[in-house]
């Protein structure tokens, strides 16, 4: 282990807010961030961080620590998935934020609210890219 990443072992937790620390690459097996465990389909479940990886992050003069926290896999439960009801209410929300009020259009876009209503609609009123 690099000199530099010694002063972020600390297993018992005595020196950084009480968590178990370890250096970049070296937490035990067993641990995982939040996005590790969204990448393996699970959340935390509710359950507090067991455990952080520390590491320094920037140049030379503008060095700074870093932290993220680490979770038990034991603990962590498979993530929410939203039912057919809310994927239904979903779709329904953004095909009324893509349909023009005006002519009734559904855009492969989100309506600009600066406009109100599709940018074809609002050409005549509006020249794109004049120059003043």
């Amino acid at each position: 282990m690099p000199r530099y990443q010694l002063r972020y072992y600390d297993p018992d937790g005595h020196r950084h807010g009480g968590l178990p620390t370890f250096p970049w690459r070296f937490a035990p097996e067993g641990l995982a961030t939040r996005r590790q465990l969204r990448a393996l389909g699970l959340c935390p479940g509710g359950h507090p961080p067991v455990a952080q990886v520390m590491w320094r992050r920037g140049g030379r003069n503008g060095h700074r620590d870093s932290v993220a926290y680490l979770y038990d896999l034991a603990a962590a439960r498979p993530k929410r998935t939203a039912g057919p009801a809310v994927r239904a209410a979903l779709g329904k929300a953004m095909t009324a934020r893509r349909t023009c009020p005006s002519c009734g259009q559904v855009c492969g876009y989100v309506i600009p609210r600066r406009y109100g209503e599709c940018l074809d609609c609002a050409q005549p009123r509006h020249t794109w890219g004049a120059v003043a």
